[in-house]
């Protein structure tokens, strides 16, 4: 039985998925995952990581992250400050997997 405190997240393009537990950033639940993304301030201000969700529900972890209105309302958000509210496919063409020589 799938744990309820944990939601699948797929990354599109990329195609891959990881498990994002509940609370945690779904930055951190990414690299966590042996994924990367481009990201900077890790405090939803420089907008590094900003991605949009396709599909499910998230909730930014701070009152006000670095997004407008409109960006807000055409599904924009920032993982590094956003956390699953239930499985999620985000649009991230800069993911990729992380790869170790």
């Amino acid at each position: 039985m799938p744990d309820p405190t944990t939601h699948t997240v797929i990354v599109a393009p990329l195609g891959a998925s990881f498990p994002a537990p509940e609370g945690a950033s779904l930055l951190q639940a990414l690299e966590a995952a042996g994924l990367d993304m481009p990201s900077s301030c890790r405090n939803g201000t420089c907008r590094t990581c900003i991605c949009r969700v396709r599909t499910g529900l998230v909730r930014h972890l701070i009152e006000w992250p670095g997004l407008s209105f409109d960006e807000k309302r055409e599904g924009y958000i920032l993982p590094c400050v956003a956390a699953a509210c239930g499985d999620v496919v985000l649009e991230a063409p800069l993911a990729r997997r992380v790869v170790f020589d």
